[in-house]
């Protein structure tokens, strides 16, 4: 959660709601795509970073404001002039730790009810820890579960259409619990399939066994399926790992990084020398 002591949202920005739709089916977690068109040509969102909702709450001490960040879900367009923009919100709830009630999420939940026409309050733009490398050869290892996707769909679709020539590999690593959650890699939305024809893309799905029992989604099976091509891109010097997704993916990745490298201690120097050259990043919630 983004708190608001840790962003300048001085700056506030009106946006309106222009479309909202649900890309989950009914019986599956709600997740929408919202377009949004902000009522101010001077703001500028690129896909490498992400802009705040600010919503009103109610706390201890009264109404309070409430932060939350999005990344952009596609790239930025302009309409008559006012920036428009995509963004992915998964309905939420959380469980009170003290007194075990659930209670739903405050950003999410309002967004999910927003409706066409209405009016929210946008802050940032801010900085995405990813970037687009300078370098065309460069191999992006992208791992995303849930609204993970959001970030690596507009990137994806940054690099085929802006960037162009890109020689380096782009595996795309995408868990859900069912195939009709794979968001942009369905039959109904799927627009990155759009990109399967092109040499340098490749996207692998990571499934629930059984997803209508909460089974954990086999991101780290999926990873350890592609062993070979992974294992040679881990040797590479100019290979970047992004990862966006829930907290619970960091024990999925070492235990996959970890056997394709044959060990945890090679896995562990591998990602210190990622991390120490920039090239690992995460977004994590």
């Amino acid at each position: 959660m983004a708190h608001l002591s840790d962003f300048d949202i001085e700056k506030r920005y009106k946006a309106v709601v222009k479309n909202t739709s649900r890309l989950t089916p009914p019986d599956t977690e709600e997740v929408r795509e919202i377009v949004l068109e902000v009522k101010d040509p001077e703001f500028e969102c690129e896909v490498d970073q992400s802009f705040g909702v600010l919503t009103k709450a109610t706390g201890d001490f009264g109404n309070e404001l409430h932060h939350r960040l999005y990344s952009v879900a596609d790239l930025p367009k302009r309409i008559k002039g006012n920036p428009q923009l995509t963004m992915l919100v998964k309905r939420c709830s959380y469980v009170d730790d003290f007194s075990g009630e659930k209670y739903p999420g405050i950003a999410s939940n309002y967004l999910c009810d927003r409706k066409k026409g209405d009016e929210i309050t946008l802050t940032g733009p801010f900085a995405l820890p990813f970037k687009v490398p300078e370098d065309k050869t460069a191999n992006l290892i992208l791992i995303g579960m849930g609204t993970g996707i959001a970030p690596f769909r507009a990137f994806i679709k940054h690099i085929y259409k802006n960037v162009k020539d890109w020689e380096g590999k782009i595996r795309l690593f995408y868990g859900a619990r069912s195939g009709l959650e794979l968001l942009y890699l369905n039959d109904k939305d799927g627009d990155l399939t759009n990109y399967y024809d092109e040499a340098t893309f490749e996207a692998f799905h990571a499934l629930s066994p059984r997803p209508h029992w909460a089974d954990p989604i086999a991101l780290d099976k999926a990873l350890e399926g592609q062993t070979p091509e992974l294992k040679e891109l881990l040797g590479s010097s100019n290979t970047y790992i992004y990862v966006a997704g829930y907290e619970t993916i960091h024990n999925k990745l070492n235990k996959a990084f970890s056997t394709i490298l044959g060990s945890e201690e090679k896995w562990r120097l591998r990602k210190a020398e990622l991390i120490a050259g920039r090239k690992w990043a995460e977004i994590i919630y």
